[in-house]
């Protein structure tokens, strides 16, 4: 990539626990920390507030090429971009080539120049291992059970007082889990020489463990 910063990539699909786990890590180690799938559910928000069909991909691409990358990042409302209704769409602009190629470079340079002058950056999302930063030192792709997976989001829903079903939301996941994995460009799938961490029968603080031990391994520092 050109750069001395060291990047961690954190790949899965929804309610994995990447985005916990990117978020402890990159604490733990003073980096930088981007969801990239916040990206793409702005993109997905943005085509929909303007009345358009996130599966269209024109509106999509137009959507991501105006996209003011670094106000989402800065944002400290995320709720309407974290509903269940954006993160459907999200998966839909997100297979989307166009939408994939504008959203590339950002990502990329917050790789290589990580902002208010980190040594380093942790990266979450599908392809962050295989097409963002195939070169980092430490990549691990973390996964669970579809049914776990869709128990974690429901009792999330639940919390925010969305009126839901469990069966909905695992039928809802199921449908992203195969746009995500079936799609031509950039499948949710492990890199090459990233660690398999399943977190299906761990809580939030377990699965960042065993992360930060993948982590220093993969450094050269081992875990005590």
């Amino acid at each position: 990539m050109g750069t001395s910063s060291l990047v961690i990539a954190i790949d899965g699909p929804s309610a994995s626990g990447k985005g916990t786990i990117a978020k402890k890590l990159a604490a733990h180690f003073g980096f930088a920390h981007l969801d990239t799938g916040l990206l793409y559910r702005a993109v997905a928000l943005a085509v929909m507030q303007n009345g358009g069909d996130p599966s269209d991909a024109k509106e999509a691409e137009k959507a991501a090429l105006t996209l003011d990358a670094s106000k989402i990042m800065d944002s400290k409302d995320e709720s309407e971009l974290r509903s269940d209704k954006v993160s459907l769409a999200a998966s839909k602009v997100a297979a989307i080539p166009a939408v994939r190629a504008a959203l590339l470079k950002f990502q990329k340079d917050f790789c290589a120049t990580p902002p208010q002058g980190k040594k380093g950056a942790v990266l979450d999302g599908r392809d962050i291992g295989t097409v963002i930063a195939p070169d980092a030192p430490v990549k691990i792709f973390v996964t669970a059970s579809a049914e776990a997976r869709a128990m974690r989001r429901f009792k999330e829903l639940q919390g925010r007082g969305h009126k839901t079903s469990y069966d909905a939301v695992l039928a809802d996941m199921q449908e992203r889990d195969m746009r995500d994995i079936e799609r031509s460009i950039a499948p949710t799938k492990p890199a090459p020489g990233a660690a398999v961490l399943d977190s299906t029968k761990l809580n939030a603080e377990q699965a960042f463990t065993e992360a930060l031990k993948i982590s220093m391994r993969k450094l050269g520092h081992p875990a005590k």
